[in-house]
């Protein structure tokens, strides 16, 4: 059975940066590390490239390694995979995860956000999650899907949209 990335949590980053991990997120990265084992802790990666904007995206080893070996594929020398390699191989970490099951956010990438310490939101996407600052995942994610679902009739179902 596959895990997947689900749900919202808010936790708290300290001005070291350090940061719980959600603790079903814990147990995505488990399975996503081939390397993870009871005695060992799970790594993941964090991306975040330019086109993130506000937020960062957090991975598993295995899909991480899916994405670059997607990349890998693309012809040598094409402009696609030298954006591609840039954006997604270049401006990433890889971070691990303590047996408390926190990790260091570095200064940069908080620097990113906007945020020395505070809160975040982890926001749970499938194969992947988001990190946002707390204020700004709740004026942005949430705007935006309060703005989708007002013109929809009650009683909406959004599963529709797998109907293609």
């Amino acid at each position: 059975m596959d895990l997947s990335f689900t749900g919202e949590h808010t936790q708290k980053v300290d001005s070291k940066g350090r940061m719980s991990i959600p603790a079903d997120f814990r147990r995505v990265l488990e399975t996503g590390d081939p390397e993870w084992t009871p005695d060992r802790t799970p790594r993941m990666y964090l991306l975040y490239g330019e086109h993130l904007k506000n937020q960062l995206h957090g991975y598993t080893v295995a899909e991480f390694n899916k994405v670059v070996a997607q990349i890998n594929a693309l012809p040598r020398g094409s402009e696609r995979k030298q954006i591609l390699s840039r954006l997604i191989i270049g401006q990433s970490i890889r971070l691990d995860v303590d047996k408390d099951g926190r990790t260091v956010m570095p200064i940069r990438q908080r620097q990113k956000l906007g945020i020395t310490d505070g809160e975040v939101t982890f926001s749970g996407l499938g194969d992947h999650f988001e990190i946002w600052k707390a204020d700004r995942y709740d004026s942005d994610v949430s705007g935006v899907m309060a703005a989708y679902l007002a013109d929809k009739p009650e009683g909406y179902d959004p599963l529709i949209l797998l109907d293609g």
